[in-house]
C-alpha cells in the first residue's frame, strides 16, 4: 500500500495535476484498494475544513484583495520608497520594506508576490535593474508573508495541531524582521558590487512627514491586526474580519481609490483563491487520514528516533526532510498531513511546540522558493512575463540567506520564545 501510494502521488505530480487532485487521486485508489467506503471521501473533506480559527483563511485573502484594489498598497510602497529609495539599490529595499508592511496585513506570500511583482518589478526594471533581480527580489521578500504575523500557515498549523495561534504569531516578529533586515542586507551588496541604480528625489524631513501621513492609515492596520489578538481584545479569526472591514473602510472612504464595482472582481479573485486553498486543506485531510491508517507517520517518527535522539540532530533532519517536502507540496497540505506527526517527535525530545511550529511554517516559506513547486516563483513568472529559469538563478542568493536565517531560528530558539514568553503565552 505504501509504495502503491508513493507511485500514484509522483505520477499525478509528473503527469501535471494540481496538489490538491495529486492528493485526491492517491488517497482515491488507496479506499478502493483498502476496501473502504468512498464516502469517507466527503466525510473527511468535510471534517478538514468545518473549523472556526479556518474561517480567517478566507477573510486574510480578501483583506489583501482590498488592499491592492483600494489603493492601500501603493501608499505602503510610497513610504518604504521615501525611507530607503536613496540608499543604493533603492527600489530593491523599497520592494523588501514594502512587502514586510504588506505581509503584516495579509498573512499570504502569494498575494504579496502578486501585488509587488505587478507594481515594482516593471518600475524596477525601467530603473535599470536586471529582470531577473527585480523578479527575485519580489519573490524572495514575499516569503515573509507566512512569516510576518498575521499568517495563514500559522492559523492552519495552529488549527491542526492545537497550538495557540496568537502564540505562533509571536514567535513570527523576530524571524520577519531578520529576514527583512537580512535581504535588504545582501541586496545593498548586489547593489554596490553592480552598481545597481538608486533614487536620487530630493528628500527632507517635511516629504517624510507628507509620505507618512498619506500611508499612516494603511500603517496602522497590523498594529490593529496584532494588538487586537495578542491584547486578548478579539480571536485571529475576528482579526482577519476586522481586516476586512479596516481595508474597505481604507480603500472606499480614506483613499477613495476602491468603487462598488471593483467589489465583484474583488470578490470573485478572492474566492477562487480561497477555493483553491480550501480545496487543498479538504484533500490533505483525508490523505492525513489514508496515511494515518497506514502508520506511515508513526513510522516516520519511529525511522527519525531510530537514527538519533539527539535534539539538535533530529531538528536538522526535519529541516532538511520539510526543505525538501517544500519542493513538491503546498505548504497547507504539509502541515495537515505532517504537522501533527513531527509535533509529537518534538516534543518527545523536549523541543518547544512553539519553537517547531515556527520552524515549520518557516521551511514551507522557503519551499515557496525552491523548483519544482516554488509558488512564488510562478506567481511572479506570470505577472511579469520574466523567463522562469531567469528567476531561478537570480533567486539562489536570497533562498541561501532565508535557510541561513532558518538555522539560526533553529538552534537559538530564545531569540524566538522571548516575545511569546513576554506575552503570556508560555
Amino acid at each position: 500500500m505504501i509504495l502503491t501510494i508513493c507511485i500514484v502521488f509522483l505520477t499525478a505530480m509528473v503527469l501535471g495535476f494540481p496538489v490538491a487532485f495529486c492528493l485526491g487521486i492517491t488517497s482515491l485508489v488507496a479506499l478502493i484498494m483498502g476496501d473502504v467506503p468512498l464516502l469517507l471521501i466527503a466525510q473527511r473533506m468535510f471534517t478538514g475544513i468545518d473549523s472556526f480559527p479556518l474561517m480567517a483563511v478566507p477573510f486574510f485573502v480578501l483583506a489583501g484583495e482590498l488592499m491592492n484594489r483600494g489603493g492601500t498598497t501603493k501608499r505602503l510602497i510610497d513610504f518604504a520608497n521615501v525611507l530607503v529609495g536613496r540608499v543604493p539599490g533603492g527600489l530593491a529595499h523599497t520592494n523588501i520594506l514594502a512587502s514586510m508592511f504588506f505581509g503584516g496585513i495579509s498573512g499570504s506570500a502569494v498575494a504579496d508576490a502578486a501585488a509587488m511583482g505587478t507594481v515594482l518589478v516593471p518600475g524596477m526594471i525601467r530603473k535599470g535593474f536586471p529582470p531577473g533581480f527585480s523578479a527575485a527580489v519580489t519573490a524572495a521578500s514575499s516569503t515573509m508573508g507566512p512569516i510576518i504575523p498575521p499568517s495563514i500557515l500559522m492559523v492552519l498549523m495552529g488549527v491542526t495541531t492545537g497550538l495557540s495561534i496568537g502564540g505562533l504569531f509571536a514567535t513570527g516578529i523576530v524571524p520577519g524582521l531578520l529576514l527583512g533586515i537580512s535581504m535588504m542586507g545582501l541586496s545593498y551588496f548586489m547593489a554596490v558590487r553592480y552598481n545597481f541604480p538608486r533614487e536620487t528625489f530630493p528628500l527632507s524631513p517635511k516629504i517624510i512627514f507628507k509620505e507618512f501621513i498619506r500611508a499612516c492609515p494603511a500603517l496602522l492596520a497590523p498594529f490593529i491586526i496584532l494588538g487586537g489578538i495578542l491584547g486578548g481584545i478579539f480571536t485571529p479569526t475576528e482579526s482577519a474580519a476586522v481586516a476586512v472591514l479596516y481595508a474597505f473602510i481604507l480603500g472606499k472612504y480614506i483613499y477613495r481609490e476602491l468603487t462598488f464595482k471593483d467589489l465583484a472582481d474583488v470578490f470573485v479573485q478572492s474566492g477562487t483563491t480561497t477555493a483553491v486553498l480550501l480545496m487543498i486543506i479538504g484533500m490533505a485531510n483525508i490523505f492525513a487520514w489514508v496515511l494515518t491508517s497506514e502508520q506511515i507517520p508513526t513510522k516516520i517518527a519511529q525511522a527519525m528516533l531510530a537514527m538519533t535522539e539527539n535534539p539538535y540532530l533530529i531538528l536538522m533532519i526535519i529541516n532538511v526532510f520539510l526543505i525538501f517536502i517544500g519542493m513538491f507540496l503546498e505548504g497547507g497540505a504539509a502541515i495537515i498531513i505532517l504537522a501533527p506527526t513531527l509535533l509529537a517527535v518534538t516534543n518527545s525530545l523536549g523541543i518547544d511546540p512553539l519553537h517547531f511550529g515556527l520552524i515549520m511554517v518557516l521551511n514551507l516559506a522557503v519551499g515557496l522558493l525552491t523548483p519544482p513547486l516554488g509558488v512564488c516563483l510562478f506567481v511572479v513568472c506570470g505577472v511579469t512575463k520574466i523567463d522562469l529559469g531567469v528567476i531561478i538563478r537570480a533567486v539562489m542568493p536570497f533562498l541561501a540567506l532565508e535557510i541561513g536565517v532558518l538555522l539560526i531560528v533553529t538552534y537559538f530558539p530564545s531569540l524566538i520564545l522571548f516575545i511569546p514568553k513576554l506575552l503570556g503565552y508560555m
